[in-house]
């Protein structure tokens, strides 16, 4: 499949799970597909790059260690996605990444996830942080930043800072979990 073709194929790609999880699976079994769904997932400025970044995001639900080759495109270009519903997938990602890495089950993520890309994870997700986003990926980006923080002595006083200071004006949702990082920072 061209990239063409699979940019056509994601037209038909809707917030139904059935529908990502199907071409999630397209793309677990096509690996090659993978550079194409991040070239289209980071044309930023095309609605399609939604839909890409869904069945991403599924596609690292199903089976993570399929990133792996790509992690150096993925983390070096996720800054470039701005539009609401593809945020939140790559915030998604970023914490899949992570939990990964912290897990006490061995997998292959652990020695994949080299500095640089946590750097760059660490970045977009203070931003998310700062920036007007919805609350999936601020929630999101605090477990992240919460779990980098445990080995970057800097990360959790600057959550702590951020957290304190838009707790009053973020939603409830942002608040619950707010709540709950702050807590577990603080044992």
């Amino acid at each position: 499949m061209t990239k063409d073709q699979l940019y056509n194929e994601l037209n038909y790609v809707n917030h139904s799970r059935e529908k990502r999880l199907h071409y999630a699976n397209l793309v677990i079994n096509n690996p090659d597909l993978i550079p194409e769904l991040l070239e289209i997932l980071f044309m930023a400025d095309d609605k399609i790059s939604c839909r890409a970044a869904w069945v991403f995001e599924f596609m690292c639900g199903e089976k993570l260690e399929a990133i792996i080759p790509y992690l150096d495109d993925f983390t070096l270009n996720m800054h470039k996605v701005y539009l609401d519903s593809a945020v939140r997938p790559v915030a998604k990602v970023c914490e899949y990444l992570v939990k990964a890495y912290y897990s006490k089950e061995k997998n292959n993520i652990q020695t994949a996830l080299k500095p640089i890309h946590k750097e760059r994870i660490v970045e977009v997700c203070f931003d998310y942080m700062i920036n007007d986003e919805k609350i999936a990926p601020k929630a999101y980006s605090m477990n992240t930043l919460f779990l980098l923080g445990r080995d970057i002595d800097w990360i959790h006083p600057e959550l702590v800072m951020i957290l304190e200071r838009d707790f009053q004006i973020q939603s409830s949702g942002f608040k619950a979990r707010a709540k709950h990082i702050l807590k577990k920072i603080k044992k």
